[in-house]
């Protein structure tokens, strides 16, 4: 769904180790103990110090904005894969140790934004080129966005809440990630969830089977489970991860971002960070959201009717009240009545050895890369690694770290780590974790989609060529930073991509062009419900993160109670809610955002999905840029012109 590069922007990433030769792959760190990783932080703090009073003493010339991305490049040798263990590793000792170098990192970083000689120093300079005046901009935006240009006392506070953000936001990440919840259901109560999911699982005492939260085990029960009981009780417990300390933590950073926001003279949290972003401002983002609104719910409405006229159906009974632990299930009954169309019927098709190899031979395809597999020591023995290299000249590109399938204490959704960024300044190349989470007996549409969104962020971060690791990848403007992912999405709607896999897979079956087909006219039902839903989403953190107080349960409950479905008593989402808690707080609305973008950036492929020229110049136009040029500059140079919402609006009314 995401990329954890904002939240690394977010800390104003600064700071660098010796860089690996352009030609090599990256190689990961290993960890065989807590106190390694305490020693390698210890490490880098005291040659982080060093740098500063180096810099302190620095003159304004052509060489300071190079000494201060060294400095970036530095933090993400260390701090960057770091924030990808504290989601990933196995070890507790190591996860912690990981989030307390991330503690003692945000404190040195808030100090170090706070720093007026350097920021004096940064002042002075005079930019050679529109890159350079854009990183100045950037930087000096970080360091006013930390308090530079504050008093001494309110530096203090801000530095403190700072530090009490990033300590709340970790407490929130590791409830959710560290909640080992099974609910036990007898095997009739599992009655058409594919046994697949099932058998394999724990069994209690009385001979239950214990199934888990994870992707693999909820989404076949929350679709395929015939029991209505059952599905209530599986959605429930997912709709309670985190519990009520999550909530007290969730208004606890809601009060500590709004307070940091008042010592700059603003009203709320959200006119503080939108008036860096597309958006510029909580007004604009809340209009675009009343216009997306609008157009999706009379459609919404028209869907809901379709689910519960299928549930009277199904019940025999007139009075039958559709619930919200109903929607995937009837919604995967319409699907399969309608359109002949069932996500389990993917999985001997998608198996996800080859599904990987499918996207990468895609990449190929489009884009003129290939990838190679690494012997590396990694975090897991499920964990691969991959050289990317240019077709053309084969020039390493980066390295590729993929993370495919669930296990206890890891990360739960599916997220890219853009943990290390290109420098064509100092000849470095980038480096970026994909993590989700998947059956290892193959994947369903709906989770190739997913694949190939998160391999989207990928390959901006791998593709990027910036001449600042500060601009590298994902580094861009939250708003935009979407955009590129959810841009291939559709791409595995298209029978022509599809047949890459017998590039791949000489043995995989080939999906039928009518079952493409039918799965195309699928995923359209049921849009309105769900753009209509992740507006609420949105317009809930707007509002959690607006000028007044609110408590995060109550705030939801009166939001989604004013929705058609209402509110389910028992559930609390916002627990859950990790993406507002950390990086996206008063951001969520970029899903929506980027899409307009996304939809935008699909008409330049209109033609040909696979075309080699098209790829080539989006790779140019787009990735290759990262953050160093304005998204919408990047968008216009694709398209040949200003970009506009009409392909997106276009698509709700498919």
């Amino acid at each position: 769904m995401w990329s954890i590069q904002p939240w690394l922007a977010g800390c104003a990433a600064l700071f660098m180790a010796v860089s690996a030769r352009a030609e090599d792959a990256y190689v990961f760190p290993f960890y065989a103990n807590g106190a390694q990783v305490e020693q390698a932080c210890e490490s880098f703090l005291t040659d982080a110090r060093t740098q500063v009073q180096v810099l302190q003493k620095a003159d304004p010339d052509s060489t300071f904005l190079s000494k201060m991305d060294a400095m970036t490049r530095r933090y993400e040798d260390t701090v960057g894969p770091l924030s990808l263990l504290t989601a990933v590793h196995p070890e507790k000792s190591i996860r912690d140790a990981a989030e307390g170098c991330e503690l003692r990192y945000q404190s040195f970083s808030s100090e170090f934004f706070q720093n007026a000689r350097i920021y004096r120093v940064l002042r002075g300079l005079r930019p050679s080129d529109e890159i350079d005046r854009r990183y100045q901009r950037d930087l000096l935006d970080s360091f006013e966005d930390a308090g530079v240009r504050l008093t001494s006392v309110n530096r203090a506070k801000a530095k403190f809440l700072a530090n009490d953000i990033t300590r709340l936001s970790q407490k929130f990440d590791r409830r959710i990630r560290e909640d080992k919840r099974r609910v036990a259901f007898t095997t009739a109560e599992l009655e058409g969830v594919p046994a697949s999911v099932w058998k394999g699982a724990p069994v209690d005492k009385q001979g239950r089977h214990l199934i888990g939260l994870d992707a693999p085990s909820y989404q076949p029960v929350m679709q395929s489970a015939t029991q209505e009981s059952t599905r209530e009780r599986l959605w429930l417990a997912f709709l309670t991860q985190g519990g009520t300390s999550n909530l007290t933590t969730l208004s606890r950073l809601s009060e500590r971002r709004r307070a940091y926001a008042k010592l700059f003279g603003f009203d709320s949290y959200a006119d503080f960070v939108l008036r860096r972003r597309m958006a510029q401002s909580p007004a604009e983002a809340a209009r675009f959201l009343r216009t997306v609104q609008t157009a999706v719910e009379r459609r919404e409405r028209q869907d809901l009717d379709v689910l519960r006229a299928d549930k009277i159906l199904l019940s025999g009974k007139a009075d039958a009240v559709l619930n919200r632990w109903d929607v995937q299930f009837h919604s995967e009954r319409v699907r399969q009545a309608r359109f002949n169309v069932d996500q389990e019927q993917f999985r001997r098709h998608f198996p996800p050895d080859a599904s990987l190899d499918f996207v990468f031979r895609l990449a190929e395809r489009m884009f003129g890369v290939k990838f190679e597999q690494q012997k590396q020591t990694l975090w897991h023995s499920d964990v691969r690694a991959y050289a990317v290299r240019d077709q053309s000249d084969q020039r390493h590109l980066g390295t590729l770290f993929v993370d495919l399938y669930p296990r206890e204490d890891k990360y739960n959704h599916a997220a890219v780590w853009s943990f290390r960024n290109v420098s064509s300044l100092s000849g470095r190349s980038p480096a970026a974790a994909l993590v989700v989470n998947f059956n290892r007996e193959g994947l369903g549409l709906d989770e190739l989609e997913t694949l190939l969104h998160e391999f989207g962020h990928a390959l901006h971060s791998l593709l990027s060529n910036t001449r600042y690791a500060s601009h590298g990848g994902t580094s861009t403007q939250l708003d935009f930073v979407e955009a590129p992912s959810q841009m291939l999405e559709d791409w595995v709607y298209d029978p022509a991509v599809l047949a890459l896999f017998q590039d791949v897979c000489a043995k995989c079956e080939p999906v039928p062009a009518d079952m493409i087909a039918r799965a195309r006219q699928a995923r359209d039902f049921g849009k309105g419900l769900q753009v209509a839903r992740q507006r609420l989403f949105a317009s809930y953190d707007l509002a959690l993160y607006g000028s007044k107080a609110h408590d995060p349960l109550a705030l939801w409950k009166r939001m989604e109670g004013e929705t058609p479905l209402g509110h389910a008593a028992g559930s609390m989402f916002p627990a859950g809610f990790g993406h507002i808690a950390g990086g996206y707080a008063a951001g969520y609305y970029s899903y929506l955002w980027s899409l307009v973008l996304a939809e935008d950036l699909r008409t330049g492929f209109a033609s040909d999905k696979l075309s080699a020229a098209t790829g080539r110049r989006y790779r140019e136009e787009v990735l290759s840029q990262g953050g160093q040029v304005p998204p919408a500059v990047l968008v216009r140079h694709f398209l040949d012109r200003e970009t506009n919402s009409e392909a997106f609006f276009k698509a709700l009314e498919r």
